[in-house]
């Protein structure tokens, strides 16, 4: 294995480091994250599951996939050929797309329990309509939150302490700064599957609990009576419940999760997989949950263009026909059946979760652990993959690609049980160890 050149790649990081506060404009597609000065930071191509960088490398993406939110793979045809059709007769107008209405009707044919839906174009920006639709027809002002929701100053409210040092303890790895010391106690958070944890912040905010909002589920199915008592907990209150399908909707079923749970929300908030990476959201709800979105000022000349409604009306039916859903079942169980017999093989502290496999993922038990996930991954960039301790398949993963990425992972974690041998994981790393992200509730 050979060192690849990045130098175009490196160079443009450099500058934009400069350039660009944080460098990137989402903390999950830092380098840094990943193999700081290793991982390629841009790439020129993307197509299927594979990428091409600055420099001309190849890679197959192993990791990511834009974030979950190419469900299809990159560049799907199909969807390509309906936005460049929109563009080509004009994505933005002093009129509305008609698309846009088309979407909604559908959303709701797959959702039968909603009735209305307002789009936006990026996941935080719909948590936040959703939670000021919430407060907007409650006429209260405090969120109960299990999961994560985005940037937005409603939710890192959270993270609001005591101290004048605005101690992120609830959400490590969030901070506060800039977020209004006056919207402390407008937001609490409570552990997934402690619905104790719920009810102490109804004792406390009851009167002005305008919603829940949490991830039906994120790498595991709950305990049955877990969503039923969050709703009617809620309900109970006079609050609603809110479901963020961000990440986990169209990954377990057709829909959301939690149609296949059988949990009904007062609305639910979408992104993501909707687009296949062209940007749109949604907020879908019953007619009197939706009521605030008439009485609140909810509005962006970002949200009328045509592109982002036309990918997804190709992606949903591109999803439902290819019931891709199975097929990223599939493709991620082979990958967590490969990392279990090959840390096996090589007796490597590998423990591989029982999560949902189109979320799939393995942890280091070792005090090394993070130095170790960097090394996996420098690697592997080596041997032509994108790859961390996590991967979200796409449909343009094959069992094929699978094997060959299964022969460098065998090759990779017998190297990584030499180090261990050998105590030489200073050593082998060729860069900094990557850095640690804040941690989900969930």
């Amino acid at each position: 294995m050979h060192q690849k050149d990045l130098s175009k790649t490196h160079a443009l990081y450099r500058h934009a480091r400069e350039r660009i506060p944080g460098a990137t404009q989402l903390l999950s597609k830092r380098p840094e994250m990943f193999a700081p000065e290793q991982w390629p930071a841009y790439f020129t191509k993307a197509q299927g599951c594979e990428v091409w960088d600055l420099d001309g490398n190849h890679y197959y993406d192993m990791s990511h996939n834009g974030v979950g939110a190419c469900l299809l793979g990159y560049a799907h045809p199909e969807v390509i050929a309906a936005v460049t059709g929109r563009i080509e007769e004009g994505s933005c107008c002093t009129l509305n797309p008609p698309e846009e209405v088309a979407l909604a009707d559908e959303l709701c044919t797959i959702h039968p329990w909603a009735e209305r839906v307002r789009f936006a174009r990026g996941g935080g920006e719909a948590c936040a309509m959703a939670v000021r639709i919430a407060r907007a027809t409650t006429g209260r002002s405090v969120i109960a939150v299990c999961g994560y929701h985005g940037w937005e100053d409603w939710y890192l409210a959270a993270n609001l302490g005591e101290s004048d040092a605005l101690s992120g303890h609830l959400l490590p790895g969030l901070a506060p700064a800039g977020v209004p010391r006056a919207l402390k106690d407008t937001t609490h958070c409570f552990p997934y599957e402690d619905v104790a944890a719920l009810e102490n912040i109804i004792a406390v905010h009851g009167d002005n609990l305008a919603a829940v909002i949490m991830e039906p589920c994120r790498y595991r199915d709950p305990d049955p009576a877990f969503l039923t008592q969050v709703r009617d907990t809620a309900h109970k209150t006079g609050a609603l419940l809110l479901f963020d399908e961000i990440t986990i909707g169209w990954r377990t079923c057709y829909g959301g999760a939690h149609l296949r749970l059988g949990v009904t929300p007062d609305m639910a908030v979408f992104a993501k997989a909707l687009g296949n990476g062209h940007p749109v959201s949604a907020v879908i709800g019953t007619a009197a949950a939706m009521e605030g979105a008439i009485q609140s000022f909810i509005s962006s000349t970002a949200w009328t263009e045509g592109v982002g409604p036309v990918a997804a009306l190709t992606t949903l039916r591109i999803m439902r026909e290819t019931v891709v859903w199975k097929h990223v079942a599939k493709i991620g169980g082979s990958v967590q059946k490969l990392w279990l017999a090959q840390a096996a093989r090589h007796s490597l502290p590998v423990t591989v979760p029982g999560t949902y496999p189109c979320l799939a993922h393995f942890s280091i038990d070792h005090p090394e652990a993070n130095a170790l996930k960097t090394l996996f991954t420098q690697w592997m960039l080596e041997r032509g993959y994108l790859a961390g301790t996590a991967i979200y398949p796409t449909l343009a993963h094959t069992e094929e690609i699978v094997d060959a990425y299964g022969e460098a992972v065998d090759e990779v974690f017998a190297l990584l049980a030499d180090v261990l041998e050998h105590d030489t994981i200073d050593a082998a790393l060729k860069g900094p160890p990557a850095h640690q992200g804040f941690q989900r509730l969930l």
